[in-house]
């Protein structure tokens, strides 16, 4: 094994994302081995990124450090063919939604650290935020890995892992209630007569742009919200409409549907 490789198990959208990161840094694709089981996908990560694909237990052999990046409904498969070929001498760092450490850790090697992460989709633009959490045998050098790996598409912050179900449920399908948001206000613009190529344009650059102002300015949302809404104006009419269909409680809810889902997900 090499201490610069990095074995990444799942070439899908954040598997892609991770890899194209870490390959737009401080590394080269001499130093990540891929393992991916749909044979077309392979392909067209090798030829597009230049790196080897190989079977599980050469990704194991290759490298120090192993990327699980499988949806949660294979992780059990995977890790049996993978456990035999790790010891404690590897760091596994798990993007898998919802499954924990301890889950993970049941079928390895005693001793191996693993690391769970929590990215989301804006992973594929390098604006993910991820949360990371460190299992019984993680140190601080193994988080440090797993920060400066996952740095690479954006930024990370540790967590304890009890509040991983509300990290997934908040950031990991967050992107999702935006675009959800975000496709109901293009839908009212053409409602209002508006073709739907200029509703799409005007409100993905205010979305942009009210993003930058919630991370920039310093300013509570409440704040940034009462800046806009003038007495009897046109924003408050709004506002009260979505307060009487109830708009926050249904967000609310719906976060917490996801929190419960990765819960369920944990316990297999």
């Amino acid at each position: 094994m090499t201490d610069a490789s990095i074995a990444l198990l799942g070439g899908g959208k954040i598997g892609e994302a991770i890899l194209s990161g870490l390959l737009g840094r401080d590394r080269t694709p001499a130093d990540v081995v891929v393992c991916e089981r749909d044979a077309t996908r392979g392909q067209f990560l090798a030829d597009k990124y230049g790196v080897r694909v190989v079977p599980v237990d050469e990704a194991a052999r290759s490298a120090t450090t192993v990327v699980l990046a499988v949806k949660p409904q294979d992780i059990e498969t995977l890790l049996a063919e993978l456990a035999p070929h790790l010891t404690a001498e590897h760091l596994l760092v798990s993007v898998a939604a919802g499954i924990p450490t301890g889950r993970i850790e049941q079928v390895l090697p005693r001793g191996v650290p693993v690391v769970r992460c929590m990215p989301n989709t804006p992973a594929l633009v390098d604006e993910a935020m991820t949360a990371v959490s460190a299992g019984a045998n993680a140190q601080e050098h193994h988080l440090a890995v797993a920060e400066q790996l996952l740095g690479t598409v954006g930024r990370v912050v540790r967590v304890p892992e009890y509040q991983l179900d509300a990290v997934t449920a908040l950031s990991g399908s967050g992107p999702a209630y935006f675009f959800y948001l975000v496709e109901a206000m293009i839908d009212a613009g053409i409602l209002l007569g508006l073709p739907r190529s200029l509703a799409a344009d005007l409100i993905v650059q205010t979305a942009i742009g009210a993003s930058v102002m919630l991370r920039d300015s310093g300013e509570h949302p409440v704040q940034l919200r009462e800046a806009v809404t003038s007495p009897g104006g046109t924003t408050i009419a709004a506002i009260r409409e979505l307060e009487v269909h109830g708009v926050r409680a249904a967000l609310i809810a719906a976060i917490e549907a996801a929190a419960k889902r990765s819960k369920e997900l944990g316990g297999g």
